[in-house]
């Protein structure tokens, strides 16, 4: 990338935990930066908080629909001229099991956390391949590692096959893919719980860092997987 052109990076789930504090990292380095979510009061709430910069793009949208997220996509091509970066942020769970589960739940969280980073990747594609840019997706120690009926760490099972597969895919094109698979993470993911789980636990602005190295590496350097745990984390 020419010295004098400035990054464009888009965000899914970007209001809150991981996706804020990425943004906030790109952002202090000097990107230009679009932002997705549900909640349009809280994108602009950190939109405010950060100043309004006129590098923070606010796209209040669902990223589990291909309408949405090809809006977003465009919307900030259009906005900046390019895009550098897609970071597949947004998911949550529903803390359950196969046995005790509600499937209530299921469908939107598998829609979210896998339709998701497929229809980010779908979409964002053809300007990638013009800057020969990135595909992060925020997968989970739960993708790698399984846990008993656990049907949110199937969701990330299936972002970590997801990651390698867009990777064979989209080699040729220069266009690199990593995988970033954090453990426990103290955001709002936790939220529906009530309360953090016991032992010490990651910050965002932590994983955040990992991000920002992989998106840092030299031309030509792939990194492919991130595993990241707070220390103490025994799986």
């Amino acid at each position: 990338m020419p010295e004098h052109v400035t990054p464009v990076t888009l965000i899914t789930g970007g209001g809150s935990g991981i996706g804020a504090a990425t943004a906030r990292r790109l952002l202090d380095l000097g990107q230009r930066v679009a932002i997705t979510g549900r909640n349009a009061d809280r994108l602009n709430g950190l939109a405010s908080e950060l100043g309004s910069p006129d590098t923070l793009l606010t796209l209040p949208g669902d990223a589990a629909d291909h309408v949405s997220v090809l809006s977003a996509v465009d919307t900030a091509v259009k906005e900046f001229g390019r895009l550098d970066t897609v970071v597949a942020n947004a998911g949550f769970a529903t803390h359950d099991t196969l046995a005790d589960g509600d499937p209530a739940g299921w469908r939107e969280m598998v829609l979210t956390n896998v339709l998701g980073p497929a229809l980010l990747i779908h979409a964002a594609l053809p300007h990638l391949k013009e800057t020969r840019g990135r595909i992060v997706l925020v997968g989970s120690v739960a993708g790698v590692q399984n846990t008993p009926g656990n049907i949110y760490g199937a969701t990330k099972w299936a972002v970590t096959g997801l990651a390698e597969n867009t990777r064979r895919m989209v080699t040729a094109d220069g266009v690199g893919v990593t995988l970033v698979a954090p453990g426990r993470v103290e955001t709002p993911f936790w939220d529906t719980l009530g309360n953090l789980p016991d032992g010490l636990l990651l910050t965002g602005d932590q994983v955040a860092d990992s991000i920002v190295w992989a998106m840092g590496q030299p031309h030509g350097v792939d990194i492919n997987t991130v595993i990241i745990r707070p220390i103490g984390q025994p799986v």
